[in-house]
């Protein structure tokens, strides 16, 4: 089983950085939260950080996780774990380095972007309000 990382980074102003997968990437223009898979010898933390720095120029703070997806997508043999984290970044502007744009949105804004289906749950906590990032980053202090 693939393990993936993604980081949700919240602004001070509640909006939440997402990215928009390349044309030629699998999954085609899908919106995600930044991130990719774990390397060999790589603690989820430190594949966070390099992925947010490698897609978006970000540089990793602080993190902490907020939760777990399996999914399956029909079309791909392998299952994947996704370990979403709330992230807090050094940088105040990001930039699409492995992505067709970045955009910084509100929550309640998520359902109207096409989101990857393993991050369909995830989503919609977010817009709802049940997870707020910078919440548990400070809790985690």
């Amino acid at each position: 089983m693939k393990i993936i990382v993604a980081g949700v980074i919240e602004r001070a102003d509640r909006r939440l950085l997402i990215g928009q997968r390349m044309k030629n990437d699998t999954s085609p223009l899908k919106w995600e939260f930044p991130g990719g898979k774990i390397e060999r010898g790589e603690t989820p933390e430190e594949a966070l950080a390099r992925e947010l720095f490698e897609e978006a120029g970000a540089t990793l703070e602080k993190c902490v996780e907020i939760g777990r997806v399996r999914h399956k997508y029909p079309e791909k043999n392998d299952e994947l774990e996704i370990r979403f984290f709330a992230v807090a970044i050094r940088e105040t502007e990001v930039r699409a380095i492995e992505f067709e744009e970045v955009r910084w949105v509100l929550p309640r804004e998520l359902s109207s972007y096409d989101f990857l289906a393993a991050n369909a749950q995830l989503v919609a906590q977010l817009a709802t309000g049940k997870i707020k990032p910078s919440e548990l980053l400070a809790a985690s202090d």
